[in-house]
């Protein structure tokens, strides 16, 4: 075999190595590209959780300043009545005292 025929050899080798580990880094970036595609819904699902957790949180506080509001006001109605029944009282004992 002359140097010709060892060079060619030699580089049949390598371009047949190029090959395969061309076909290797191919296949690695497609599975690369699907993990990412798998990660994008993922995080478009937890997007739409959070959004979510976000309106019914949002709906939560609102019904909470609502039962809030509804106590205070049982609570002010109390404290008016009491008010106007001490005013009824005192006008009453001014009447008396005429």
């Amino acid at each position: 075999m002359n140097q010709n025929e060892k060079d060619l050899a030699t580089f049949q080798t390598r371009v047949r190595q190029m090959i395969l580990r061309f076909q290797e880094l191919k296949q690695e970036n497609q599975d690369l590209y699907a993990m990412v595609e798998d990660n994008e819904q993922q995080i478009e699902q937890l997007k739409a959780k959070l959004a979510q957790k976000e309106r019914d949180y949002e709906s939560l506080k609102m019904a909470r300043m609502i039962e809030i509001s509804d106590g205070d006001l049982e609570g002010a109605k109390e404290r008016v009545a009491s008010l106007i029944r001490s005013l009824n009282k005192c006008i009453t004992m001014i009447s008396d005292e005429q």
